[in-house]
């Protein structure tokens, strides 16, 4: 059974950190600040966790060589 690649897509959107958890960026952080509350705008900040069986895929998925 060959093995399976990099799902590149993925790789770009999400990262796995030194200890195996997965972040993700928040969407809706990118334009249209202005229209938004600054309370709002603080909670955008930051990368988000990925938990569960989302989680899990992602790290299939972004698994080197896997």
């Amino acid at each position: 059974m060959p093995k399976l690649k990099t799902r590149k897509s993925i790789s770009k959107r999400m990262k796995i950190t030194k200890t195996g958890k997965v972040l993700r960026h928040r969407p809706g952080s990118r334009h249209y600040k202005a229209g938004k509350s600054a309370s709002r705008r603080r909670k955008l900040r930051g990368n988000a966790l990925l938990t569960g069986k989302l989680a899990k895929t992602v790290k299939i998925l972004m698994a080197p060589g896997a």
